[in-house]
């Protein structure tokens, strides 16, 4: 992949598309059915959290290597209303919203790296990458 794909984000439709994209780079890039379904399944979290909470944002999905290993690191961003307390949020069954409160930390722990950033008033950015096993 040569270059970064950004979708934008403002409505339940617009997860879907992410979806769809991620899953489909994954697909590209030698992704098995399982891996593309968990990288899949982290960015629709995500993304729903935008719509939820910020109303509006991007996902952008880029190929990365390092080291000589191949990833696809997907950025969640918004300017939305942040987060005061990144480790309640992660806890499963914590909800602001009245959902089950597994978004966040089951996007965690489909992927083999998740970073968080937020400030109250100063939006949210969230980065996760899943890297390709060669077997």
């Amino acid at each position: 992949m040569d270059d970064e794909r950004v979708v934008e984000v403002k409505s339940e439709y617009d997860i879907v598309i992410a979806r769809a994209v991620v899953r489909a780079i994954a697909k590209d890039m030698g992704f098995g059915l399982v891996d593309q379904t968990r990288i899949a399944t982290a960015v629709s979290e995500l993304a729903r959290n935008i719509v939820v909470h910020a109303g509006e944002g991007i996902i952008l999905v880029r190929e990365i290597i390092k080291g000589g290993s191949r990833g696809v690191e997907v950025l969640a961003i918004d300017q939305g209303p942040g987060i005061s307390n990144i480790e309640l949020v992660l806890r499963d069954g914590y909800s602001s919203k009245g959902s089950l409160g597994v978004g966040l930390g089951g996007a965690k722990r489909l992927v083999d790296e998740f970073e968080i950033k937020s400030a109250p008033g100063k939006g949210t950015t969230v980065r996760i990458v899943k890297w390709l096993s060669v077997r």
